[in-house]
């Protein structure tokens, strides 16, 4: 209880640093698009809690054997179905049981990227904001559910709400959370390969460029010698 009393604070004092954080830089480079990106990780908190609430008032949780309640066919083939199963670990229920462990680095990640994002918010480029605010909503959304299951107890809240299946491949049942992280993640995974693409041929090109000065110079040289 202690460790989530002061996990909630470490979320309560980093939401102050970015409040005092937006009131200074709100006219600066950056500041609308920081303002812009934390509402839009908010939405998506909420987009996340209530399909979660919607999944556990009309599909009755499964115990044991997963089901499938409403399934999308593509082709004949089943393709995504809708189920209701509690994982109390994380993606192929690593670390299983270990809520406390499992929320302590979910506050800790969230706490460092709104940080990272008050502290870089003139340099982030459009995709790197989207990118940290899918991964920082995806994070909150299924804390929120690890913390209910500290503070409820197993008996009332079993653990972070899945409900997406894959049926085409044999994939751990996911939630909306899990896909903005994801997507956040290959996101900005992308941003950086293409900035180390694009510094590299900078870097390239600004070699080539001296090389051609230097060829021009040293050619000026000798047509300034005497005969």
């Amino acid at each position: 209880m202690l460790l989530l009393i002061f996990i909630l604070a470490l979320l309560f004092a980093a939401e102050l640093v970015s409040i005092r954080s937006l009131r200074r830089i709100g006219g600066s480079a950056g500041g609308p698009d920081l303002v812009l990106s934390l509402t839009f990780s908010a939405g998506l908190v909420a987009i996340d809690q209530l399909i979660k609430l919607l999944v556990v008032m009309y599909l009755p949780e499964c115990r044991g054997a997963i089901r499938s309640y409403h399934t999308l066919t593509l082709f004949g083939q089943n393709i995504v179905s809708l189920t209701h199963i509690r994982n109390d670990g994380a993606g192929w229920s690593i670390l299983g049981g270990k809520t406390v462990l499992l929320s302590s680095f979910t506050a800790i990640v969230v706490i460092g990227l709104l940080i990272f994002m008050v502290i870089k918010h003139r340099k982030l480029k459009k995709a790197e904001w989207i990118s940290l605010s899918l991964i920082i909503g995806g994070g909150v959304g299924n804390l929120i559910d690890r913390l209910r299951m500290l503070i409820e107890g197993t008996d009332r809240f079993a653990g972070v709400i899945d409900y997406i299946k894959l049926d085409f491949i044999n994939y751990p049942v996911f939630n909306f959370a899990d896909c903005c992280v994801v997507v956040g993640a290959i996101l900005l995974c992308l941003v950086m390969i293409i900035d180390e693409f694009s510094e590299s041929r900078d870097k390239k090109n600004r070699k080539r460029l001296l090389a051609a000065a230097e060829q021009e110079e040293a050619k000026n040289e000798g047509d300034d010698e005497p005969l």
